[in-house]
């Protein structure tokens, strides 16, 4: 028998002076708080939110800087950071759940949610990565690549950090073409890069802001990777990880496994770097099953 889909509410929280949007399905349960990815929003979970709140209490939430959450200028008092928002996600379970969470995310969202945890592991009952990102950008990381891989990126960090070449490189983004081609390439299952999708992800990025708070991200190559994380953490941790993922390698995701805090891994068949929204059919079983697990006693 298929349950009755609970409805989702829209509702906003004040975070350090700021408006932040979140999104919340269900009534009991274990509480579970959803964590996107670089450019989305409470949005992208929106196949996932209705399902799991059947069960469990959901909450999507629009990490400072995206979705329709407030964009302050970078550095003006906010930092976009890992450090910033894992203290975000932990003040929204102790301020708006009231409780410890399961935590789930996808791509940057996985770093978000592990560094909540290890920031305080007492509000964190778990974490479920899906797609983590290896932030192969990043500083340690591109030490490992030649020479000519290794100075390309921090050349075009550079050049992004003039203002008006960085307002025209997100205008040329920030266009329903180029977001189409890009989640093409994104997605394992074409036909879910839908106009719905399109405008979930394009939206926000017309919001006062969204430039400065994308281009201070891509400039940003330091802070946690998940190696750093992982170690550090107490609660169990899933990991999800599309096959066809073109951006995170799942062979290089494997090698996370190795940590012994992540109990299980699950390749995706079939699926990229957004199985969430790709193939909620396949992921939000595999979740429940998880929470359930973990969510006895």
């Amino acid at each position: 028998m298929t349950l009755t889909q609970v409805p989702v509410e829209t509702k906003t929280w004040q975070w350090q002076g700021f408006p932040i949007r979140y999104q919340q399905a269900g009534e009991t349960g274990p509480a579970v708080l959803l964590v996107h990815g670089f450019g989305a929003s409470s949005d992208h979970w929106r196949k996932n939110l209705p399902v799991l709140g059947e069960t469990c209490r959901v909450f999507a939430i629009d990490l400072i800087g995206f979705g329709f959450s407030a964009k302050p200028t970078p550095g003006d008092p906010i930092h976009y950071r890992f450090e910033t928002w894992g203290q975000q996600i932990v003040d929204f379970c102790q301020q708006v759940i009231g409780d410890s969470a399961f935590l789930v995310g996808n791509s940057i969202g996985c770093v978000a949610a592990g560094q909540a945890a290890v920031m305080q592991p007492d509000w964190v009952r778990g974490v479920a990565m899906l797609d983590c990102s290896l932030r192969l950008l990043h500083d340690r990381k591109r030490l490992t690549l030649p020479w000519y891989r290794r100075m390309s990126a921090p050349l075009l960090q550079s050049i992004l950090g003039n203002r008006a070449i960085g307002y025209f490189f997100f205008s040329q983004i920030a266009n329903r073409r180029t977001v189409r081609r890009v989640l093409q390439q994104a997605y394992g299952r074409k036909e879910a890069v839908t106009d719905d999708l399109i405008d979930c992800l394009l939206t926000p990025a017309f919001e006062p802001g969204a430039a400065d708070v994308f281009l201070a991200f891509v400039r940003y190559s330091q802070g946690p990777i998940a190696e750093d994380l992982l170690p550090q953490m107490t609660c169990p941790v899933l990991m999800l990880w599309g096959e066809e993922d073109p951006w995170e390698p799942i062979a290089l995701g494997r090698e996370l496994a190795n940590f012994p805090i992540v109990e299980d891994f699950i390749p995706l068949p079939g699926l990229g770097h957004c199985p969430q929204d790709e193939a909620p059919e396949v992921v939000n079983p595999l979740l429940q099953t998880w929470l359930d697990r973990h969510s006895l006693g």
